[in-house]
């Protein structure tokens, strides 16, 4: 008869939502992993942040693609001077479009994750990259007692249809040292389609200002002890309109990010991190 697994180990999920299988890896021996409630089988109200600027051309494809699992969705404008946040309206009357707090990406999901009232927090782009159609993958690993649950392009099912050699590569890298400082077994880093418990959110902690708060989540979700999976994502190209990420740059302040925030490592704030 096999060992059973850890009940604190990464779980990866088919496309189905069938686990595929578990790491067995822990972020601090030490540390009591948090743990939802048992109730978690009913379905919680789910609020979908979705950080834009000047994502007009994007929002009607994005939009028309949320499922009705979700019951609020927050479209935070980065100051765009298009018709992002009028589109926005037009696609769905009761959005709530508000302004992000300081700039950044980072800011920007702050803003949200603030305003959010559901019980669980979805993230995703507004550039069409992510397909809103995955969500109820995520919500089904939130139902069933995880915490923590993120979009890999690199297991079974998941896969992108717009990453770059320079982007693949830095992926792998920095996927390697989060791996190695955090003692996790994770196949995707730099991928921003995430859902939490908004009641975990003191835990995870969001202070980065650019695109590395994906990775500070992360982060901050493995040493908490938070109940981490992993479900296949497949990334569409970008429909239109210019991307906003530096992938040297930002590949940068994700490494300095991950090394500030290991376990063990005086908690201070990430270099040019914005409002709380």
């Amino acid at each position: 008869m096999s060992t059973p697994l850890p009940s604190h180990a990464v779980q990866r999920a088919a496309h189905d939502g069938r686990p595929l299988r578990r790491a067995s890896d822990r972020v601090a021996e030490h540390q009591p992993l948090r743990r939802a409630t048992d109730a978690a089988v009913i379905r919680r109200t789910v609020s979908l942040v979705i950080p834009a600027h000047n994502e007009a051309r994007n929002v009607p494809w994005v939009f028309n693609q949320i499922p009705s699992c979700v019951d609020e969705v927050i479209l935070v404008d980065g100051g765009s001077d298009d018709a992002t946040v009028r589109m926005a309206a037009h696609c769905l009357p009761t959005v709530r479009s508000i302004q992000q707090d300081g700039p950044g990406k980072g800011a920007a999901l702050r803003t949200g994750f603030r305003a959010a009232t559901g019980e669980y927090v979805v993230m995703m782009d507004a550039d069409g990259s992510m397909w809103p159609g995955e969500i109820p993958h995520y919500l089904h690993f939130l139902d069933n007692g995880y915490d923590f649950v993120k979009g890999s392009r690199f297991i079974a099912g998941g896969g992108s249809l717009d990453l770059t050699r320079v982007r693949s590569l830095g992926n792998q890298l920095l996927l390697t040292v989060v791996n190695r400082v955090y003692h996790a077994t994770l196949t995707d880093l730099c991928y921003g389609f995430c859902a939490f418990r908004r009641s975990f959110l003191d835990e995870l902690d969001p202070r980065s200002a650019g695109f590395e708060i994906e990775a500070e989540l992360i982060a901050h979700a493995l040493r908490s002890g938070l109940r981490v999976a992993e479900v296949p994502s497949l990334e569409l190209p970008r429909r239109s309109g210019r991307s906003h990420l530096h992938a040297v740059s930002d590949g940068r302040r994700v490494l300095r990010t991950l090394i500030a925030e290991r376990p063990g490592a005086r908690r201070s704030s990430p270099l040019g991190a914005g409002k709380r």
